[in-house]
């Protein structure tokens, strides 16, 4: 079975665990193991935050996009901003690069993405936004199809 969850949310940092816990709750009918619920929201997190803090530059006004698709097994995650954009993708999802060093940021949010999902995809258009999918398949599901 199929189902689906879309959420939108003013890009402000106190909505990232707003976003965590949401999509969280929204996923447990998958019955995750602790590690991957986990892992998903950590995601959700380092995704969420990109885009307020890279995508909107901290502007309130911005908004963030989130939706989930679960179907067999399979967490599906789209987290969108309609911000400035990444000009150069593969730069970016380089472990320790960061275009905020005065803000302490570690650089890591898309090498935690790949290492904790199963798929990621990063589009991105100068002053138009970025786009990350990202797919987990659940270990219960893997085991019903071995």
């Amino acid at each position: 079975m199929r189902n689906e969850m879309n959420l939108q949310f003013s890009a402000l940092s106190q909505n990232e665990s707003f976003a965590r816990v949401t999509v969280a709750a929204f996923i447990t009918q998958l019955d995750p193991t602790m590690d991957e619920l986990t892992e998903i929201k950590t995601v959700v997190s380092e995704a969420v935050t990109n885009a307020i803090i890279h995508g909107y530059d901290n502007d309130p006004n911005g908004i963030v996009y989130i939706s989930v698709t679960l179907e067999d097994g399979t967490v599906q995650l789209t987290i969108r901003d309609e911000g400035v954009g990444i000009i150069d993708i593969e730069e970016a999802r380089q472990p320790l690069y960061t275009t905020k060093p005065e803000l302490e940021r570690s650089g890591m949010g898309f090498t935690i993405m790949e290492n904790f999902m199963d798929e990621i995809t990063v589009e991105s258009l100068e002053e138009k936004g970025t786009t990350v999918r990202l797919i987990k398949h659940l270990s219960k599901s893997k085991a019903l199809c071995n």
